[in-house]
C-alpha cells in the first residue's frame, strides 16, 4: 500500500479546537478538516466547490507523529482590534459583536487569545480511500510541489518553514507505515491515527470533533482515534 509523507515544519503552527469566545485554543494534532483545506488550497479550489470538498474529506485516512517535542511548547499571542462605529467582530453565540450593542465600546480595543504551537517538527503519512477517485495521491503530490495557492499550517500567519511533501513510502498498514517515518533513533514519539486502521500501542482511544460539513460550512460529527506512542525501528 502507497502512502503519502508529509512534513510540518514550521515556527509556528496552530491545530484548531474548538473556540471559547475570544480565545482561539490549539489541538496537539491536525484536524481532518484542517488538511481538506490544506490540500484543497493546493489544488487551487474555491470554497464555492462545497461537494469537491465534502468528498475529499472523506476519503483521507492519515496519521501524523511528533518528530521531536517542541522546545518552547505552546505560545498565545495576544490580539487586538480597534473597531469603527459601524464595524462588527465575529462571536460563538451567534450574534455580531459591535460598539452599539454594548460588547464593544469606545473605550478599548476588541482583545481576543490565539495559541500556536511554536517550532513544530512533525511528520505523517496519508492514503485515499478509495484511492482511484480525483483527485488521486499523485494529483496531490504536484500540487503540494507546486501548489496553486501559499499555503500554511493552520492559520495564515503560520509557514511551512520546509516543502510538506517528504516522499512515498510502501506499508501494509497505518502503524507500519508510522514506523517507517519515524526517526530511528531517540526512543518513542507520540502520535495519532484513526482507530479504525488499528489500536495497537495506543494509549488512548477517544473521540474528536476534527471533521466539517462543506455543504453547511458547520463543523460536527466524531470519529474514533488512538493515541500512543510509535517506536524508530532501531529502538523496538
Amino acid at each position: 500500500m502507497r502512502w503519502l509523507q508529509i512534513r510540518f515544519h514550521a515556527p509556528l503552527a496552530s491545530f484548531g479546537g474548538e473556540i471559547i469566545d475570544v480565545h482561539g485554543v490549539i489541538r496537539d494534532f491536525p484536524a481532518q478538516s484542517m488538511l481538506t483545506g490544506l490540500f484543497a488550497n493546493a489544488l487551487g479550489w474555491t470554497r464555492a466547490m462545497r461537494e469537491e470538498h465534502q468528498t475529499l474529506q472523506d476519503r483521507i485516512i492519515y496519521g501524523v507523529l511528533h518528530e521531536e517535542e517542541p522546545m518552547l511548547g505552546r505560545i498565545t499571542d495576544y490580539q487586538t482590534a480597534q473597531l469603527s462605529k459601524s464595524d462588527k467582530s465575529w462571536t460563538t453565540r451567534g450574534v455580531p459583536a459591535d460598539r452599539a450593542g454594548g460588547a464593544i465600546s469606545y473605550r478599548g480595543a476588541h482583545q481576543r487569545w490565539r495559541d500556536y504551537h511554536a517550532d513544530l517538527r512533525m511528520l505523517g503519512v496519508v492514503r485515499l480511500s478509495p484511492d482511484d477517485v480525483v483527485p488521486t495521491l499523485d494529483d496531490l503530490t504536484n500540487a503540494l510541489a507546486q501548489p496553486a495557492r501559499p499555503l500554511f499550517i493552520g492559520r495564515k500567519p503560520c509557514l511551512p518553514s520546509a516543502p510538506i511533501f517528504s516522499g512515498w513510502i510502501e506499508a501494509p498498514d497505518m502503524h507500519t507505515a508510522l514506523r517507517n517515518i519515524a526517526p530511528t533513533s531517540g526512543g518513542s514519539f507520540r502520535a495519532f491515527w484513526p482507530a479504525s486502521e488499528g489500536t495497537d500501542d495506543s494509549d488512548r482511544t477517544t473521540f474528536v470533533t476534527d471533521e466539517r460539513n462543506w455543504i453547511t460550512g458547520l463543523h460536527g460529527g466524531a470519529r474514533q482515534i488512538c493515541e500512543g506512542r510509535i517506536f524508530g525501528r532501531e529502538d523496538e
